[in-house]
């Protein structure tokens, strides 16, 4: 003869008790009064009512991976059919190639006047034509976010990209009001091409890794639109048959 106790315990804002799981084996026990039960074992009982009673989330790791919420998609199916849609998309895919080409040139144009100490004119130009270029592709850029989002700048799916893109816009910024207004020493002055440059390459990744990233979604995409019009198809087919068959 043991004692049941009663006495609650709470998991994942759930309660249970412990003479729950006295009525749950009543095959194997009998309860006449709650604090008077006979079972095998009371403090056995509460722990298998318990653990029979926990959310799926909790006893199944395997049903807590797939119930957590899926990743929100960069672009929705209306969104999608914007970009695709708008003209804008098609000047992005050229002024980006465009000015990473740029910046190449410019890069070597740079490196080689660093480290020579010729050529200072061709890496300022250089500069010059990379700030150009990267004016026109922020502007084309945010007109394309509005089209497509509805927004300017700093729209969810390319906020970190936005971001970016400022702090390197505001570098070479200042390398040409430090060319204008000739502050500090030309060396220094290119220097401030340098971070910009950098921080250019940064930005670089983070839009090709989205370029990545909404290609697999566009071919998921895709791959479901087709399977779904294999299903249609097949069910009108089977459809069909039965029509034919009656």
């Amino acid at each position: 003869m043991q004692s049941l106790h009663i006495s609650t315990k709470s998991v994942s804002s759930h309660t249970f008790c412990e003479c729950d799981a006295a009525r749950a084996i009543e095959q194997g026990a009998r309860c006449e009064q709650v604090h008077t039960a006979e079972i095998f074992s009371a403090d056995q009982a509460g722990v298998d009512c318990v653990l029979s009673d926990l959310p799926a989330s909790m006893s199944n790791p395997a049903t807590a991976e797939r119930s957590k919420s899926p990743k929100k998609p960069l672009y929705t199916p209306e969104q999608r059919a914007r970009r695709d849609e708008t003209p804008w998309t098609l000047v992005q895919a050229i002024l980006a190639p465009l000015q990473f080409l740029v910046f190449l040139i410019s890069l070597g144009l740079v490196a080689y006047y660093l480290s020579t100490g010729k050529g200072y004119e061709a890496a300022t130009i250089s500069i010059l034509i990379k700030t150009f270029l990267l004016y026109t592709i922020m502007i084309t850029g945010s007109i394309w976010e509005k089209v497509v989002f509805g927004e300017w700048l700093f729209v969810d799916a390319f906020f970190w990209e936005d971001v970016f893109s400022m702090l390197v816009l505001a570098l070479q910024t200042l390398y040409v009001v430090a060319l204008l207004k000739g502050w500090w020493t030309p060396e220094q002055q290119i220097y401030i091409a340098v971070a910009a440059y950098a921080t250019y390459v940064i930005n670089a990744a983070q839009f090709l890794w989205k370029l990545r990233v909404a290609r697999l979604e566009g071919q998921k995409s895709d791959a479901s639109s087709q399977s779904g019009q294999m299903s249609s198809s097949n069910a009108a087919s089977s459809t069909n048959w039965a029509g034919q068959k009656s």
